[in-house]
C-alpha cells in the first residue's frame, strides 16, 4: 500500500504515523502473529484506521458520529480494506458497551481526551481494552502550542488566559474544551497502568509556518517533515507543540 498520508495532510500526521507503524511492527514480532486486533477510539472517518488496515491488521473504530462511520465505510471500501475495518457507534466513556475488555493488541486514542468529561476515565477505558503488553497510542492537544499560536497572532490576553486556565482554554470562543502538558498526559497514562515508551511533539513548526512557504517550494514540504521528525522526541520542543503523542505499553505478563 502506498503512503496513506497526503502531502499537505502529512504535516499533521507523519510523526504519529511513523511511530505507530513501528510500534505495530514490533507488536507483530512479539506476538508472532502477522495480523493484529486494533481499536481506534474516536477514529472518525478512518484517517488512521484505514492505513492501519492497509498494513493487514483488523481495525475496530468506535465513534459517536453516524456520519463519520458512514464516511469510514466508504473510505475503507475505496482503499480495498472493507473486510478488515468495522465501525461501531459509541464513545470511550461507554467503551465496554460496544467492545470487549482485554481484546486488542493496540488501542488508538487520538483527539479524544480533549472532549470527554473525565480524561482519566477515558484513558483507563482505553487501557482496559488492551491485552497484556498491548500498545497504547495517545494523541491530544498541547497547551504550549495554543499559547504560542495566540501570542504570535497578537492575541496576548488570550495567550495569557490559556496559560493560566486549568483546562488550557484561551476564552469562550475556544473550540477545544481541554489541552494538556506532556507531564499531565504521562501521568494519566502511568496511573492507568501503562509504561510510557516515548513522548512526541506533533506539529511543532507546521502550524506556525506560512502555507505559502511550503506550497511554493517543491522541496520545502519534505524538509519541514524532516524538521518535525527531528524535533519530535526532544523534550525542549514538547512545550510548544500543537499536539502531544504518548506511546506506551500496558504493564503485565507478556502473551505466550
Amino acid at each position: 500500500m502506498s503512503d496513506p498520508m497526503r502531502p499537505r495532510a502529512s504535516l499533521r500526521t507523519a510523526v504519529v504515523w511513523d511511530v505507530l507503524k513501528d510500534a505495530l511492527d514490533r507488536r507483530v514480532k512479539a506476538t508472532g502473529r502477522e495480523s493484529l486486533d486494533v481499536l481506534d477510539t474516536g477514529g472518525g472517518s478512518g484517517n488512521f484506521a484505514v492505513p492501519v488496515a492497509g498494513l493487514g491488521h483488523r481495525v475496530t473504530v468506535v465513534d459517536p458520529s453516524p456520519n463519520a462511520l458512514f464516511a469510514l465505510e466508504r473510505r475503507a471500501a475505496e482503499a480495498g480494506v472493507a473486510d478488515r475495518v468495522r465501525g461501531v457507534q459509541g464513545d470511550v466513556s461507554g467503551l465496554f458497551d460496544v467492545v470487549e475488555r482485554d481484546g486488542y493488541d493496540a488501542v488508538l486514542c487520538h483527539g479524544v481526551l480533549e472532549y470527554v468529561d473525565d480524561p482519566a476515565e477515558g484513558v483507563r477505558n482505553a487501557v482496559g481494552a488492551l491485552r497484556s503488553s498491548g500498545v497504547l497510542s495517545l494523541l491530544a492537544a498541547g497547551l504550549g502550542g495554543a499559547v504560542l499560536a495566540r501570542a504570535l497572532a497578537g492575541h496576548f490576553k488570550e495567550a495569557r488566559q490559556a496559560l493560566g486556565d486549568p483546562a488550557g482554554r484561551w476564552g469562550d470562543g475556544d473550540p477545544v474544551p481541554r489541552r494538556f502538558s506532556a507531564e499531565q498526559l504521562t501521568q494519566l497514562v502511568g496511573s492507568a497502568g501503562v509504561e510510557v515508551g516515548a513522548v512526541h511533539g506533533v506539529r511543532i513548526f507546521a502550524d506556525l509556518v506560512p502555507g505559502v512557504l511550503v506550497d511554493t517550494e517543491p522541496s520545502a514540504l519534505q524538509e519541514l517533515l524532516k524538521l518535525e521528525a527531528a524535533a519530535a522526541e526532544l523534550p525542549a520542543f514538547h512545550s510548544v507543540a500543537t499536539q502531544l503523542h504518548v506511546l506506551g505499553e500496558k504493564q503485565g505478563t507478556p502473551e505466550v
